[in-house]
């Protein structure tokens, strides 16, 4: 079956009416638009809101990314809203690649740096080739053979004889030996599961090269039969010192067998779909970067859920818990991660900032003081044009105080956070590039 490929972005519509396509506008056959709009009414059963049905030819998407194909053989390619430029399509998919690497702690197996940055491909091809390639290297290196056990009936001996099964032969089968033997084999674990990645890789994949290593693989994998239950053989992956040349491709066979995936998409269609929240990719890819540039005095605490904010019947109800919490011995600090624009250029509207963000981190500030000192606010949105420094910092009184700092994605460093006192590294601090403006 034919396949078409359309590339949109967050909050982008999609018609059923003849349009000129662009990544906010796209036009999807009647058939891709009524499996969506299926699909959407399940998420929405589960308190997940993957589109908004606008009448009955027009879909609004909302804010997941990644690919999702349909029956009909429709693929969606999501990207990140996030540079302006009207021809981004390259750059948002280097984007994505990276903060999917770095949320799943994916190690791509690249030849230089500049491979990425030089990345034209679909989401799902990216994603299997670096599958493809990982499994080739694996291959190259050697396959973990393991000794698999064999009870059967043959007219010779080999191995064992099992006495007991032998001694119950009716009459007339004495020629026949009830035997055990030990055959090496690549029938383990690990190796089915690899080898249903790929059969999946090779069925879903377009691009040449990854058609071409996917069947050659398959050729020297024949022997190795598919795995048939990939929850149980997913929990017998060794992780021996023997297995440490398997470890590299887990990650990869778990999202291609949709194992590891934040949203998987249920039902009887299975096709390559992987659909990523990008709130959670962004504040994943802060929280590993804090890791990394925090000065070591200080200890980063993810999803804390220690304080409620009320008593109720002798319980508590209403659990906070802020995205990252950063503690010192002499103070601590509270931070949120938004994926959303603020603009600092509309004073008028408060910058586009949202109240009901401003409330919580409020009742944060209040019910997760340490007793020493007041904890510093903090809101870090992604950088773009209309945010290129912290805004002016926001005082609730009685010494709580906000900053909303931007976090180039592209430079990888978190601006301005001086000003926020947040205990990064010196290094780290003098590394920051300059304001630049958005391209």
């Amino acid at each position: 079956m034919p396949r078409k490929h359309i590339v949109i972005r967050e909050y982008a519509r999609l018609t059923t009416a003849a349009v000129e396509s662009s990544l906010d506008l796209a036009q999807v056959s009647a058939s891709a638009f009524d499996w969506l709009c299926e699909l959407s009414t399940r998420f929405t059963r589960n308190g997940i809101r993957l589109l908004q049905v606008e009448g009955r030819q027009a879909l609004q998407w909302d804010s997941y990314v990644g690919v999702l194909e349909t029956p009909c053989g429709t693929r969606l390619e999501i990207l990140p809203k996030h540079y302006e430029q009207e021809d981004c399509r390259q750059r948002s998919r280097s984007l994505l690649c990276k903060l999917i690497q770095n949320a799943l702690q994916l190690r791509p197996r690249e030849t230089s740096t500049a491979s990425l940055e030089l990345f034209d491909a679909p989401l799902s091809e990216w994603v299997m080739g670096q599958f493809l390639a990982e499994l080739d290297w694996l291959v190259k290196r050697g396959l973990r053979f393991d000794y698999q056990r064999r009870e059967e009936e043959q007219r010779f001996l080999r191995g064992q004889l099992n006495v007991v099964a032998q001694m119950r032969q009716p009459p007339g089968r004495q020629h026949h030996f009830q035997i055990r033997h030990d055959l090496f084999l690549a029938d383990r674990a690990e190796n089915r599961l690899l080898k249903l990645a790929l059969e999946q890789v090779a069925k879903h994949t377009q691009n040449p090269t990854n058609w071409r290593l996917a069947n050659e693989l398959r050729t020297l994998l024949a022997e190795v039969p598919a795995s048939r239950q990939i929850a149980l053989d997913l929990r017998a992956w060794s992780h021996d010192r023997l297995m440490a040349h398997y470890q590299a491709i887990k990650p990869w066979c778990e999202l291609i067998l949709r194992q590891q995936m934040p949203l998987a998409v249920a039902g009887d269609w299975h096709g390559m779909s992987l659909l990523f929240p990008m709130e959670k990719l962004f504040e994943k890819y802060v929280e590993n970067w804090l890791r990394q540039h925090l000065a070591a005095e200080a200890r980063l605490i993810s999803q804390s859920h220690q304080h409620y904010l009320c008593s109720h019947d002798q319980g508590q109800i209403f659990r906070l818990q802020p995205d990252l919490l950063i503690d010192t011995p002499w103070r601590r600090w509270i931070l949120d991660t938004k994926w959303k624009r603020v603009d600092a250029r509309k004073t008028n509207s408060n910058y586009e900032l949202s109240q009901g963000d401003f409330y919580q981190l409020f009742a944060y500030g209040h019910k997760y003081g340490n007793g020493q000192s007041v904890p510093a606010l903090v809101l870090i949105y992604p950088y773009w044009s209309g945010l290129q420094k912290a805004l002016p910092v926001f005082d609730y009184g009685d010494d709580l105080r906000l900053w909303v700092l931007p976090f180039d994605l592209d430079n990888e460093c978190l601006l301005d956070s001086q000003s926020a006192a947040i205990p990064l590294t010196s290094a780290r601090l003098e590394a920051q590039a300059p304001l630049r403006d958005a391209g």
